[in-house]
């Protein structure tokens, strides 16, 4: 067996199982296996924040067309009974609207360039009026909408639809697969995601490939290579091993643990390679534990504040009860913006990064009104707080061009109204947050609302129920984003028979792949 197949062999969870490994700390040891990269000497520093809005977030409360032909059919359509009676129907007795209020929306404009990019008809949009600070950004020029994105093969239209050999994405519709799709385009069971992907390709830049791919409270695929693996960090910082410097309550079961763990027991050649691995990742939580600066401390914390529940940074206005509310994402933007204070350190030198954190709750198949303004309330406070934090990093620091934050989610949801809710749906609009970014705009098309029958639109965009058919991929979005990352060309697009990074781009037209909301 050679050295990379043992490598591979180690990555492998059923080692892990079989060893009895199963907390954090040991599946962070998959994430050792990769041998330490040569430093380019590259002087830049660059990252991906990607805010996964578990559930399906409801894209149609998000950001939404407030001209008086799309808004009339917004309201109708989110209006159980309105969309009833405009049908012929009876009345559901009980059925609530979901439309929101329009006076109480936050405008924004788009700018009229012409072009591929955005719908350029002169409608008028509004963001969800939970979203003051992500409306501000946007008008500051640091925050873009883009329109109507989701999992795509290949350009597809309505009639495509009716042909039952054109390839569409697998499973649409299901929570598990398409938040695999979005991260991976695979269904559920993919082993590699286009985050880890792109740290494959980058990771000469740093100095150890093991910090180049980062997740909060959880290693999902969208952060798997081929060869880097996830690193997982929980929102109260490094998992260590065995315990936090006790095993049984004794220090010193805790350090024959570790001697035990990390001498070789066993000539046996993957014995040997695992006791490597197992010693890396002790020198890494070393690394970590002198690396890694307190949660307490400006400017990403309150100098004082005992937890993170006791830090007014990190709560939120909760707009259902008024009360001030710790922010679970803001927490975990917190530990991001801490690590990327220690890029630099000893050990860890980073210069290409990605991070994964999540804001889950947006399965709103009922109580849509209320859960979901809480949530976009949440979303909010995060993305400011985050974008706050970097513009006033350790040593005068202003990393907030650096930094490039957008948000994904499983799909989005319907138009229409299931009475209280509403139900799993396709394409959705999505943010793109930084110094980086060309804000104060929209990109891709943003779907024409129109009149419909029996759940049926006549919009191109709209399919029964006011489900979104995608106009932009996913793939687009990797591939503006990795051009940003300064990813080659040939590894977002495949070279020489190999599948790219972003591997449908290819059936898109040349003009069409960079949807151009990056700087």
């Amino acid at each position: 067996m050679s050295t990379n197949q043992r490598r591979s062999f180690l990555k492998q969870a059923s080692v892990l199982g079989a060893a009895g490994l199963t907390t954090p700390w040991a599946l962070n040891l998959a994430s050792m296996g990769v041998a330490s990269a040569q430093s380019s000497g590259a002087t830049d520093y660059k990252a991906l924040v990607c805010i996964f809005l578990g559930g399906g977030n409801d894209a149609h409360n998000t950001v939404i067309p407030t001209d008086e032909a799309s808004w009339y059919y917004y309201s109708v359509a989110r209006d159980a009974n309105a969309a009833i009676v405009a049908n012929g129907g009876t009345p559901i007795p009980g059925a609530l609207s979901i439309a929101l209020k329009r006076s109480e929306l936050l405008p924004i404009t788009i700018k009229d360039t012409g072009g591929f990019n955005a719908d350029r008809n002169f409608k008028s949009f509004a963001l969800h009026p939970q979203l003051k600070r992500i409306r501000d950004m946007y008008v500051d020029g640091k925050a873009a909408v883009i329109a109507n994105v989701g999992p795509l093969i290949m350009p597809t239209n309505k009639i495509d639809l009716f042909s039952l050999s054109f390839p569409v994405p697998a499973n649409l519709m299901s929570h598990n697969d398409q938040q695999s799709m979005w991260q991976s385009f695979a269904a559920e069971g993919a082993v590699a995601g286009w985050g880890g992907l792109m740290m494959d390709s980058l990771m000469s830049r740093n100095t150890v490939s093991t910090f180049s791919c980062i997740g909060i409270n959880s290693g999902p695929v969208w952060l798997s290579g081929k060869q880097v693996m996830p690193y997982q960090l929980s929102t109260s910082g490094l998992t260590r091993m065995a315990g936090e410097g006790s095993t049984y309550g004794s220090a010193a079961v805790y350090q024959a643990v570790r001697k035990i763990a990390a001498t070789p027991t066993s000539s046996d050649v993957l014995a040997q390679d695992y006791t490597k691995i197992v010693q890396r990742a002790l020198s890494v939580e070393s690394t970590l534990l002198s690396s890694l600066p307190a949660a307490a401390q400006a400017p990403w914390g309150t100098p004082g504040a005992a937890t993170s529940a006791s830090d007014p940074l990190l709560k939120y206005t909760d707009p259902n009860t008024g009360l001030s509310t710790l922010n679970p994402l803001a927490q975990q933007l917190q530990l991001v913006a801490r690590m990327i204070s220690a890029r630099g350190a000893a050990g860890i030198g980073a210069k290409r990064q990605v991070f994964m954190v999540t804001l889950n709750g947006f399965d709103t198949h009922d109580s849509l009104l209320v859960s979901h303004g809480e949530l976009m309330a949440k979303l909010d406070h995060g993305v400011a707080y985050f974008y706050d934090t970097l513009a006033k990093m350790p040593g005068g620091q202003d990393m907030r061009s650096n930094v490039t934050s957008f948000t994904a989610s499983d799909f989005g949801r319907a138009l229409n109204n299931n009475g209280d809710g509403t139900d799993h749906g396709w394409g959705g609009h999505h943010f793109v947050f930084g110094s980086s970014v060309k804000g104060g705009d929209m990109y891709g098309r943003y779907p024409d609302f129109s009149p419909f029958d029996q759940g049926t639109y006549f919009s191109a965009n709209l399919l029964t129920n006011g489900v979104l058919l995608p106009s932009q991929s996913v793939d687009q979005v990797v591939y503006t984003l990795g051009k940003w990352m300064d990813v080659p060309e040939s590894d977002l697009t495949g070279a020489g028979g190999t599948v790219g990074i972003a591997p449908n781009i290819g059936n898109f037209d040349v003009s069409t792949r960079n949807l151009g909301f990056m700087a």
